[in-house]
């Protein structure tokens, strides 16, 4: 996002909403995919089971992950697997970098990570002259069409066949118009197959990387992380430093959960297990690997007990398919690498409060985003912290950018507040000025925006003590 120029979320949202097209695209995509959820969850106490383990999991995770970060490079290293350490974005790209450079490479084939658009890695390359080809379907599409996904799972959730094929035939030289599924598949296989056989590096993200050995799982349904990993010479992952997990027998539970959450399915096509280059005798496979660990802000959500909880996250995205906030407006509403609910408490952390504070209020604290996260994380309580962190004292939050909406005028409302309900003397006297004028205050100053979205409140000419003396009524 351009930093220069703030984005507005409300007129982003305003203008989704607008969108009929888009609506109905998401009302169709996000209900099949909660009905799948519950066709594979569908026994509720076997799955609140399953949730207390993932969560458990990756609690006790995030409690060791200083050791177990040590135990992962230690053992990577041992498996012939090369680990680079990311503190920023910016770092992490100029490693991927490197390694291009070192190979004399021009193209990457990319599988799904959403680390690489956390980093805006295709923009950056392109800026130096390299070529990264994303090979997910869903990213092939929106990326023909220069856009940035619209969920963490399905990228393009947003747009239906007819305007799949409206893109295919418009940026794909030869292509003909067609809204049959089969041959769309079949273009977009052909071209991505001559990019696999061409390609100098592949790069992928990581599910799941196992310190005690060494291993990085890969997660999909296309079989293309498959080929990135495998055809091209080198190949990088890329992680975010909480994907990691202590033992390999606790990746069966989440992905368990993962699969279930994402895509309403028991197994996904394919999950890889990556523990090093290419041995002798093998016919197949990287001759190098890469593993770049990112930080961006991570040890700091770590180091406070309430906020951690957001690195439990294991991208499924079912808080987005049932955020009624999210299924109405789409990904691209809220201008972030990350939308949705997980988006609402990871991006003000990630870029700051200033950027993304706005998005803490895009939501109605339904609580159904925390009722089918597959490890718990109380997404409603961390709206409500950031939330907090908006209006704190600087020195006070922990947050980048806290208190970025604390004014004075506010500051002082409420201290006149605070007075009027403990000085009995101020309270009565609050309470006749509201009863004779109180009708005026909703529609004058900021009051006004309130009551867009919300009953005008209606205030009594007497208060209730003072009813209770006039009737004798005994109130000891």
């Amino acid at each position: 996002m351009d930093k220069e120029k703030k984005y507005n979320f409300a007129r982003g949202a305003v203008k989704a909403l607008a969108d009929i097209q888009l609506r109905e695209n998401l009302a169709s995509a996000t209900q099949t995919l909660r009905q799948k959820r519950l066709a594979v969850f569908d026994d509720p106490e076997a799955t609140e089971a399953l949730r207390e383990i993932g969560s458990r999991i990756k609690a006790r995770g995030l409690t060791h992950l200083p050791r177990l970060l040590e135990e992962l490079e230690a053992r990577c290293t041992q498996n012939g697997i090369i680990v680079h350490w990311a503190e920023t974005t910016e770092e992490a790209n100029h490693i991927v970098f490197s390694i291009m450079d070192t190979h004399g490479a021009k193209k990457v084939v990319k599988g799904k990570s959403m680390v690489s658009e956390e980093m805006h890695f295709n923009a950056f390359m392109a800026a130096r002259g390299k070529e990264a080809l994303e090979t997910d379907l869903g990213e092939f599409i929106i990326q023909l069409n220069n856009e940035p996904p619209s969920h963490i799972i399905v990228p393009a959730i947003h747009k239906n066949r007819k305007q799949i094929g409206k893109i295919f035939a418009e940026k794909i030289p030869g292509t003909s118009y067609t809204e049959d599924t089969d041959i769309l598949l079949a273009t977009a296989r052909k071209i991505l197959r001559e990019h696999y056989r061409t390609a100098d590096i592949g790069l992928s993200g990581v599910n799941f990387a196992v310190a005690e050995t060494g291993t990085l799982c890969l997660v999909e349904n296309e079989g293309n992380g498959r080929m990135c990993t495998t055809v091209p010479p080198v190949h990088v992952a890329l992680m975010g430093l909480e994907k990691v997990v202590e033992k390999l027998d606790e990746v069966p539970p989440l992905y368990r959960l993962l699969c279930g959450s994402a895509t309403g399915q028991r197994i996904t096509t394919y999950f890889n297990m990556i523990n090093g280059p290419r041995k002798k005798g093998e016919r197949d496979g990287p001759t190098e690997v890469h593993l770049v660990i990112l930080d961006n802000g991570r040890s700091r959500m770590l180091a406070d007990p309430q906020l951690r909880k957001v690195l439990q996250c294991i991208r499924c995205g079912t808080c987005l398919n049932h955020c009624p906030v999210y299924t109405r407006i789409g990904g691209h509403a809220y201008n972030a690498t990350y939308p949705g609910p997980i988006g609402k408490i990871l991006m003000p952390q990630l870029e700051g409060l200033e950027t993304y504070g706005e998005l803490t209020s895009a939501s109605s604290l339904c609580n159904a985003c925390s009722e089918v996260c597959p490890v718990k994380i109380p997404i409603p309580e961390l709206i409500r912290r950031l939330r907090d962190e908006s209006y704190m004292k600087k020195g006070v939050g922990v947050v980048p950018g806290h208190g970025y909406k604390r004014n004075l005028l506010e500051s002082f409302i409420w201290k006149g507040w605070r007075y009027s309900q403990t000085i009995p003397l101020l309270n009565r006297a609050m309470l006749k000025i509201l009863g004779l004028t109180g009708w005026l205050l909703p529609n004058v100053g900021p009051l006004k925006k309130w009551t867009r979205s919300h009953t005008k409140p209606i205030f009594a000419k007497e208060s209730l003590k003072k009813r209770i003396r006039q009737e004798g009524i005994s109130h000891e």
